[in-house]
């Protein structure tokens, strides 16, 4: 019933993450709508993006150059690293401000039954950035479900031989969270991973 050009359009923009087909098809006919240079503009941009964004060498976040920004900023601390699933886990804790360290992106998390293995991750020079950069510290921050939980155990015995200080982020309470509320594991890792008050 669709021009197959339009279907194609559609079908290609369901594929993003949290878009349906109806989604997809009203984003489609929202670019048929527009002027003609915005299309062009669309093009020229998903081309550039292509181009000239890839992975940083050193730890796998977005760059345009060799290396990122965060990875060339001499005021990052070049002996702490924080190794998270994704860039959006990277960006989320950049926006906190709290975190002045360097990162290690992995590109995913350990799911066996998904074929995700240590393989499938980018961990390859992490032990050499941790040896070459003289790092005192590996930050585990990966997400609190199943497969974040067994990367982070992973990783904390694959790094435990190099002798430095291998810590994981906090898990519990939220901000405003009240406990009735709250599910038992999450209460748990709160009891567990209580501080001195």
């Amino acid at each position: 019933m669709l021009p197959p050009a339009l279907d194609k359009v559609a079908t290609l923009l369901s594929r993003l993450p949290g878009v349906g087909k109806r989604s997809a098809l009203r984003w489609a006919f929202h670019i048929l709508a527009e002027p003609p240079t915005y299309a062009r503009e669309l093009q020229q941009a998903l081309g550039e993006l292509l181009l000239h964004v890839h992975f940083c060498k050193e730890c796998h976040h977005l760059a345009e150059d060799e290396r990122c920004g965060i990875c060339r900023d001499p005021a990052r601390d070049a002996h702490l690293i924080c190794v998270v699933e994704g860039v959006p886990d990277l960006l989320a804790l950049e926006r906190t401000g709290s975190y002045r360290g360097r990162y290690h992106v992995l590109h995913g998390a350990l799911a066996p039954l998904k074929g995700i293995g240590p393989a499938q991750l980018r961990l390859d020079n992490l032990e050499a950035r941790i040896t070459n950069h003289g790092v005192t510290e590996v930050i585990i921050a990966t997400s609190a479900d199943v497969e974040g939980e067994a990367t982070a155990l992973y990783l904390a015995k694959r790094l435990a031989p190099t002798g430095i200080s291998i810590t994981r982020i906090a898990t519990g309470i939220p901000m405003g969270g009240e406990l009735e509320y709250l599910d038992d594991h999450t209460l748990s890792r709160a009891i567990a991973g209580r501080i001195k008050f």
